[in-house]
């Protein structure tokens, strides 16, 4: 046998069972994303969010999961978060502002981002995550499952953590446009058609209720909506007439058909370029 065959040979062994990841450096940053095939975490230089006091409308939720994550990144018990509700109003703007706001008190504080895709690896994750010194909100965004979905059962590990249990510094927040993770035709079509309609879902729509928060996120009205965008006013410095802000910024939710946390901020993206003034 060839020095070349044996080579093509050891190559293709590292493919079907690569090497383990070694230990992250995790003072190197205070996000990272999860990333597969094969298994790393990437370190994010600059997290994408707004400051927690530009979220408007979403007082409560914002103030629960802000003492659950205090807690959590103080070295106390604290719950996995549902946050589920409208589009745009701010579920995953929330996790991410809430983790800026705490990280400054607490440096050993890291966000860790989950695809949805990638659940199947989490078990992996969380051995990496398990013997680490430093406490981890791992946060999934935008979250759902149809019926023949069967990564749910990998969220489980998270929840439920199986016989060694979730890690004590491990949290889990998900976002998701359903309550319970799953559209309702769907629940009731597999109700409708199953010998037992009362178990055929039970162990899809029971997993929601595995988190000990949830958070619901409602469609805002006008008021509130135009107070997002006076609040961004006021963050940046953009300076406009309160007549012509309103005038525009309720046209602007009428083109869009909608009104919402994410198409305030859309309005002043626009706004703010209009004034010469950069946004990040």
């Amino acid at each position: 046998m060839t020095d070349d065959t044996l080579t093509r040979i050891a190559a293709a062994l590292e493919r079907m069972a690569p090497a383990p990841l070694a230990a992250p450096d995790f003072s190197a940053a205070e996000a990272f994303v999860w990333h597969v095939d094969p298994d790393r975490l990437a370190s994010v230089a600059q997290v994408n969010r707004v400051g927690l006091d530009l979220l408007v409308g979403i007082d409560r939720a914002r103030d629960t999961l802000r003492d659950n994550t205090r807690r959590f990144a103080e070295g106390f018990a604290a719950n996995n978060a549902l946050l589920w509700g409208a589009r745009g109003m701010g579920k995953s703007s929330l996790v991410k502002a809430v983790h800026g706001d705490l990280v400054a008190a607490h440096p050993d504080l890291k966000l860790v981002e989950l695809q949805r895709e990638d659940l199947p690896s989490v078990g992996r994750l969380l051995g990496h995550l398990r013997g680490a010194s430093q406490r981890f909100i791992l946060f999934c965004d935008d979250l759902s499952f149809s019926h023949d979905d069967q990564h749910y059962k990998s969220l489980k590990a998270v929840l439920d953590g199986g016989v060694e249990g979730r890690p004590e510094n491990v949290v889990f927040y998900a976002t998701s446009n359903r309550r319970h993770l799953m559209p309702r035709d769907m629940i009731e079509n597999e109700r409708s058609s199953a010998i037992n309609p009362s178990e055929a879902v039970e162990e899809k729509v029971s997993l929601s209720d595995r988190f000990g928060l949830w958070l619901g996120f409602h469609p805002c009205d006008q008021d509130a909506f135009l107070a997002m965008i006076d609040g961004y006013c006021a963050a940046y410095g953009v300076s406009v007439d309160a007549d012509t802000l309103r005038a525009e910024a309720i046209e602007w939710q009428a083109t869009r058909g909608a009104r919402s946390g994410r198409v305030a901020w859309q309005f002043f993206t626009d706004l703010a370029g209009r004034h010469g003034v950069a946004v990040g």
